[in-house]
């Protein structure tokens, strides 16, 4: 009897403390959620824009987009949420962040976000009708890949490659290739997340308007790759973009592209391995190490796309004086030489002295004055412009 009764009140126990667990999940699933949720950016019919943001206890929040009308002070509810609606703004891709405080954020609802070294904006994306030419339409698609490969000073490389619609299926043709290098601070991933390349392509390609082609992504700063990997700090951002430090470091750019990089994608993509079928083009920085790399290889490419840089005439007479000593020879190598800068660029004032320095030595090329400024928006379009172009 003893045994029996302590069996009993062991199982009336279970079953109080089963009771219990249920009563404190249900109670646990049936509370309210913390907050509202969020829904940002939400992008109304009329193209206007509401941005929300939750922080209860922030005393200001202000939306920073680059789009009109640039810092705009956000109101907050009952909720602990604030928000703007601005606009009407016109479709495209703009980066645009929360300054909390004086602290600048992501925006926590929108999953697509600005790659960068020294911040991470979100990505405001107005849609245009019909859809822009960066935008995913109903078109055969290429492939985005990440890769490593075998660094200089021991280290390891990253990069982001497009291949072209079809490049997996008819395994016997090979294609030209477009190095593509970003800006300052910006990542392998920015020419791919911001700049939307490989939509760009995709499209062009299914218009006819672009020969199928192989994108490469480098990264543009193995300075700090390389520190990163060898446990130092990662160098300082750069002062001047004409100094020694910048020159240096363009010459660390440059030797990785050339002796490390090539040699690898031309070993394992289906690659036409001579001058005529490489181009290469970059943004800011990555434009002034475009015109470095480029100009200190003549026998490697035929095609140079500049982005929203410039180099100046001392370092072209000191350094680069065999483009424009010969011109004729020069405009004989070089397909094409594409330099596009916006007029609120604050690069704009040193890219038309490069361009009027180029029209004075007679050495070709083309040039395309953007509204705007030193933005992903204009860099699009430099794309799509210069992608039309390319091994034509």
């Amino acid at each position: 009897m003893h045994s029996k009764g302590a069996m009993r009140i062991k199982s009336i126990i279970r079953l109080l403390f089963i009771g219990a667990m249920l009563c404190i999940s249900g109670f646990v699933m049936s509370q309210p959620p913390t907050g509202p949720l969020i829904i940002s950016p939400k992008v109304h019919a009329d193209k206007k824009v509401t941005f929300s943001y939750r922080a209860p206890g922030a005393k200001e929040v202000i939306l920073d987009g680059q789009f009109p009308p640039g810092k705009v002070p956000m109101v907050k509810d009952g909720y602990g949420v604030w928000s703007v609606t601005v606009g009407p703004i016109k479709p495209d891709i703009y980066p645009y962040s929360f300054r909390v405080d004086g602290v600048t954020v992501m925006d926590p609802a929108n999953v697509d976000f600005f790659p960068n070294e020294r911040f991470k904006g979100s990505l405001l994306d107005v849609p245009g009708e019909p859809p822009l030419i960066h935008a995913q339409r109903d078109v055969p698609h290429g492939a985005v890949s990440y890769a490593n490969y075998p660094s200089i000073e021991g280290s390891t490389g990253s990069v982001v490659i497009y291949t072209p619609p079809g490049y997996d299926k008819n395994t016997s043709e090979r294609f030209p290739v477009f190095y593509l290098i970003s800006g300052t601070t910006d990542t392998e991933e920015t020419f791919y997340k911001v700049g939307r390349t490989n939509f760009i392509l995709d499209n062009l390609i299914a218009e006819g308007k672009a020969k199928p082609m192989i994108v490469v992504m480098p990264y543009g700063n193995p300075a700090a790759r390389i520190a990163e990997q060898k446990g130092r700090s990662k160098p300082t951002d750069l002062m001047s973009r004409d100094g020694e430090d910048a020159v240096n470091r363009a010459k660390m750019f440059e030797t990785d592209l050339i002796t490390k990089l090539i040699p690898y994608v031309e070993r394992n993509y289906r690659t036409l391995n001579n001058r005529e079928n490489r181009a290469i083009g970059g943004f800011s920085r990555g434009g002034g190490q475009t015109l470095r790399t480029a100009f200190g290889n003549m026998d490697q490419f035929s095609w140079i796309c500049c982005y929203s840089a410039y180099l100046s005439t001392p370092e072209m007479e000191k350094t680069f004086k065999h483009v424009y000593d010969d011109p004729v020879s020069t405009n004989k190598d070089l397909k094409l030489f594409w330099i596009g800068v916006g007029n609120e660029d604050f690069l704009y004032h040193d890219a038309v002295k490069f361009i009027d320095f180029l029209k004075e030595k007679k050495v070709k090329h083309t040039s395309l004055i953007t509204p705007g400024g030193h933005t992903w928006m204009n860099v699009k379009t430099y794309v799509t412009e210069t992608a039309q172009l390319l091994f034509k």
